[in-house]
Order: structure tokens, then sequence, then C-alpha cells
């Protein structure tokens, strides 16, 4: 496989060299794998702390700036960060308001963050966790204890970012963070494997003609194999998955989330098939967001997530944003 690279080794290293040449705004620690805004501590403020495995980009690091995280740790590709890299973070960014870890809900993420925030908590850090565990494809799959972390994780780090640039305190921050969780549900979809720069080759076998329901964003396994479907029918079957595990009784966000290879052309005409289906089963919808944005490197696919929502998550969503992969009201 043709790659935009130098050698595998030094991937995310060079990755982060050029993301610090683009976004001065951000300070980009190369050397210790940890991306801050360049204004931290903000004084009187909630920082919020996120990471994991380099490959879905611009989660997470892109996602740090004015109103939402205020740092985020990179680790290798598809490889969780390691403790140090995170209580070097909370330690940067604590202004003595106490700092928010937003954990997918992955194994390695979960045990290495759990050991990150007893250790800042141990340099008097005061640090809350909230678990992201929104996919509702498979339980117990090949990285996880339970439900896996996708999209949602963006839906959590921008409302509960908007609510720490507000000023309010650490418990309301991390309660805000928990209902968008618990009001969240998503879905995924693999048209190809995606290729890890370490293997070179796809990370498994999904033979011509041949999609992947339910696939996770390291590629996991999903619930089945099916024949290629139309754009249409996927959306019915993804938005259906969700809708058995999620009734909404108020207007949901929507996130329709390309997977690192599925162009926006694609895109836009899958959102127009899942708003059909939205309108079909009666579900109002109040904002919409398409494009890549929680990828698996150059995977093709994509996925849905819908997030139940009140006035306040609307207004905290609506809020200004200044990041290198999100931004808008600034």
């Amino acid at each position: 496989m043709k790659m935009l690279i130098n050698v595998p080794e030094t991937v995310v290293a060079d990755a982060l060299r050029g993301m610090a040449a683009a976004h001065p705004e951000l300070a980009v620690d190369v050397e210790n794998r940890v991306i801050v805004r360049k204004d931290a501590p903000v004084a009187g403020k909630v920082a919020l702390v996120s990471g994991g495995g380099s490959g879905h980009e611009p989660l997470h690091g892109g996602f740090v700036g004015p109103g939402m995280l205020s740092a985020a740790c990179p680790g290798e590709v598809f490889t969780s960060p390691v403790p140090d890299q995170m209580v070097r973070a909370a330690a940067a960014v604590d202004s003595g308001a106490g700092v928010l870890f937003i954990v997918k809900n992955y194994t390695g993420d979960v045990l290495n963050f759990d050991m990150a925030a007893e250790l800042a908590e141990d340099e008097g850090v005061q640090v809350a966790k909230v678990l992201v565990n929104d996919d509702v494809a498979v339980t117990d799959s090949l990285y996880t204890a339970g439900r896996r972390g996708t999209g949602a994780t963006l839906f959590v780090e921008k409302i509960a970012g908007a609510a720490a640039e507000e000023g309010m305190p650490l418990e309301r921050v991390e309660a805000v963070a928990r209902q968008v969780n618990e009001n969240s549900r998503s879905f995924g979809v693999a048209l190809s494997a995606c290729t890890t720069p370490a293997k070179g080759s796809p990370t498994f076998d999904l033979p011509a003609g041949e999609l992947e329901l339910g696939i996770g964003i390291h590629g996991e396994p999903g619930r089945e194999r099916r024949p290629m479907m139309t754009s249409g029918e996927i959306a019915e079957v993804a938005v259906e998955a969700i809708l058995e595990d999620l009734t909404p009784r108020n207007p949901v966000l929507v996130l329709v989330n390309g997977m690192g290879a599925t162009p926006l052309l694609e895109l836009y005409g899958f959102n127009a098939e899942v708003q059909r289906v939205l309108g079909e089963r009666g579900v109002p919808v109040a904002r919409v967001l398409v494009g890549n944005y929680v990828t698996s490197l150059d995977m093709a696919g994509a996925s849905v997530t819908l997030c139940q929502i009140d006035e306040e998550l609307l207004r905290l969503w609506d809020a200004p944003v200044r990041t290198p992969g999100l931004r808008w009201g600034m």
C-alpha cells in the first residue's frame, strides 16, 4: 500500500511536527506526545483532557482549543497513550478548578486513564472521569468490555467543553458529559478495511462486493457481513439499529461521520438518506454535522451518531468553538 509517510516508526511524531507548524495556537510537545491549548491553564476554568490511539484524526488532537478540549494525548497508531502523557497533560492545563478525563471505552484507554487519574490526584489535581460507550453494534468486542466509544466522543467533548468554557464547576461539567453520553448512540459500516503504517496491508479481509455492518473504529468485527447495499439501505439499517436502543423524546443532534476514505460527495448523499429515515420514523432533528471527524485511517465507510438533546445541551452545542477540526461562532 502506498502511504504519504517517511517510515512507519516516525509517522506519529512527523504528524505532530506538522500539526505544530500549522497551528501556532497550540503547544505541541512532540517528544512527550501532548497537545495543549497555548493559553492553558485558564484561570477558574475546568480543564478537559482526552486521548487515544492515533489514526482517528481529527479526534482527539484536532479538537483542542477554546470551546472543546484543553489537552489531548495521542498514542501510537491504534494504541492507547500511556499514563505519563495524561498526567503531564493534566498538570499543564489544571487551573485549580479540576480536570475532566474523557475516555473512550477501549480496555487500554480505560486502564491507562484510571492509572493517570490516581497519579494526578497524588500530585494534587482533582480529576473526574467520563466513559464514552455509545456504539450499539456489539458488546464485548475485540478491544472492549461493554460497548465501544465512537462518534459520541465528539458530542461529549464539544458540549462538555462549552460547559467548561462557561465556567461551570467540575461536578456540573462531568454531569453534562455523562448526560450527553447516555443520550447518544452510534452505528458504523465499513466498505473497506483500513491499513496501518506498521502492517502496510489491510487489517482484515473484506471481499469485493461485501460490506461489514457494525464495524469499530479500529477495524474490529461488526454484527454481520452482507452483499453491498445502496446508501438508502445502509441508512435504514444504521438508523434502525440506533432507534432499537434509543427512543428520542426530544430532537436529536445527528453526526454523519466518514471513516477516513469516504468523500464528502458520498457522505452528503448518505446524510440525505439518514434524514429521510429519521423523517419517516418521526424523529425531529435539531442540528446536523457531516464530515470526517472520528476516523479509522483510510477505511471507507461511515457511521451515524444520534444524541437526544434538551434546550441546555443545544445551547452548549451551538456555543462558539475554535479548534483545528471544528470551529464556528468565533
